[in-house]
């Protein structure tokens, strides 16, 4: 095939003749309710994994393909299933390792859904569920890009083509190192795609340049041996949920701050992004305040956050005049550019035992850590994927942004291939609501990122 045949607009309508397949591909994905966390069935990530291995499989590209399952890189027990592929490069050729993950946070209440959360439903050029757009759009886009990138160059394919499509990415990646350790040889890569963020909107496309750490874990405030009543006993004693609470809040200064010393920010100019936009992206009620000091991008990307994502304790239905003896909550923490998650956990630890009312005991779960990340975006691989970002959206620039979500993950893969060039790619909008109830999916960005990710593809393999 010519190089006038892999035109702009030849790979556009090649684009357009593989979406309707691609939508299809991704409904019989979301279809399979693959939850990685624990308590939820772990044979719906098995076949989440095996639907993967057999798409790869059936693009006659690999000379590899399987599904692995390693153990946590620390602590007892096993990972969720993850499919890799490989195809090797000719000589002298770059090989570009392709990220996604099929796994999905759990749904939430089902009445705060609008439709199934796994049975994909289009509403106003936007597709509903959970997990359409974090990330099994993300493995769609990888699936139809190659296929189109072989359908165009057939025997002139020279790259190499490494596939990593996760399944626990949304529980902490705890196999991740063990698989990056014991599959080195599948896995490494010249340059890294991690398809996994989002886009500044459904008409500005965004490469990803900084990303905050993390560290989550749940903690058991407790203060009595066995319940009580709580007219008896109320006002003498502190219950599990007085002091819970009350240690809550102080993780907060008045203004919405972090409180915690020890947690650092990022020094680094920000876009103007206007409070309007906010609210537009957030949903903030009327009269309802935003929170923090400095740029909202600043608050965003570059400074500490803390959120309680859980708590375990009776619901109002089943709510009895009774003093609660213990409490458990789960606490997110986002960490800023800059700061290891390690030093990090320590000032959170620290400042909970330090601040705990009336001697309450603290019991922590498991502490999930993550690395934050500032992406080198001056490599050759990272001007290609802008020209290839303008292209597929028309001709508007694309913005490199942070993200105040994490991937820690993406600092792993650095430590293991330092040469890699990063880049962090996605096809979420500000009205996607990843890991939120009505998670959705904008349809014309999912065609763009099919279309960038072919021209990335394809213009590699071309590149004198």
């Amino acid at each position: 095939m010519t190089q006038s045949s892999r035109s702009l607009d030849e790979l556009r309508r090649q684009i357009d003749a593989a979406f309707p397949a691609a939508i299809e591909t991704l409904t019989q994905l979301v279809n399979i309710p693959s939850v990685s966390w624990d308590g939820f069935p772990a044979e719906h990530v098995q076949q989440s994994a095996e639907y993967v291995e057999s798409r790869l499989k059936n693009l006659g590209l690999f000379d590899n393909v399987r599904i692995v399952t390693e153990p946590f890189a620390s602590g007892p027990g096993y990972g969720q299933p993850a499919v890799l592929a490989r195809r090797n490069p000719q000589p002298g050729f770059p090989t570009v390792l392709l990220y996604a993950h099929h796994d999905v946070q759990p749904p939430g209440k089902e009445e705060d859904w609008d439709s199934d959360p796994f049975v994909p439903v289009e509403r106003d050029g936007r597709l509903y569920g959970r997990g359409v757009a974090d990330d099994k759009a993300g493995v769609v886009v990888h699936l139809t890009a190659l296929e189109t990138a072989l359908a165009v160059l057939g025997d002139d394919l020279k790259i190499g083509i490494a596939v990593f499509i996760e399944g626990e990415e949304e529980f902490g990646s705890r196999s991740f190192t063990s698989i990056l350790d014991r599959h080195s040889a599948m896995l490494e890569s010249d340059i890294i795609v991690v398809a996994d963020s989002d886009n500044r909107s459904v008409d500005i496309p965004s490469l990803t340049v900084s990303l905050r750490g993390n560290v989550a874990f749940s903690l058991t405030v407790s203060t009595l041996n066995h319940a009580s009543h709580s007219g008896m006993l109320g006002g003498a004693v502190p219950d599990a949920m007085m002091a819970a609470t009350t240690l809550l809040a102080r993780l907060y200064n008045d203004d919405g701050t972090v409180a915690v010393p020890g947690l650092t920010s990022h020094a680094a100019a920000v876009p103007d992004f206007s409070r309007d936009e906010l609210v537009h992206d957030s949903g903030l009620k009327d009269g309802v305040s935003d929170i923090g000091q400095g740029p909202i991008l600043s608050r965003l990307w570059f400074q500490p956050a803390i959120s309680i994502t859980g708590i375990d304790a009776p619901s109002v239905h089943n709510a009895s005049n009774t003093l609660i003896p213990s409490v458990t909550v789960k606490l997110s923490f986002r960490i800023a550019p800059g700061q290891s998650a390690t030093d990090a956990f320590a000032a959170i630890e620290a400042h909970l035992r330090e601040t705990v009312p009336w001697g309450a005991h603290l019991e922590f779960g498991t502490v999930d850590l993550g690395n934050p990340f500032l992406v080198d975006a001056s490599g050759s691989a990272a001007t290609l994927e802008l020209e290839a970002l303008r292209d597929a959206w028309d001709g508007a620039d694309p913005v490199m942004v942070g993200v105040g979500g994490s991937i820690p993950f993406v600092a792993d893969l650095v430590d293991r291939f330092p040469t890699a060039q990063i880049l962090i790619t996605g096809v979420e909008d500000p009205q996607s609501r990843a890991h939120s109830p009505n998670e959705s999916l904008s349809l014309t960005v999912l065609r763009r990122a099919m279309l960038a990710e072919t021209l990335f593809l394809v213009r590699l393999n071309d590149r004198d």
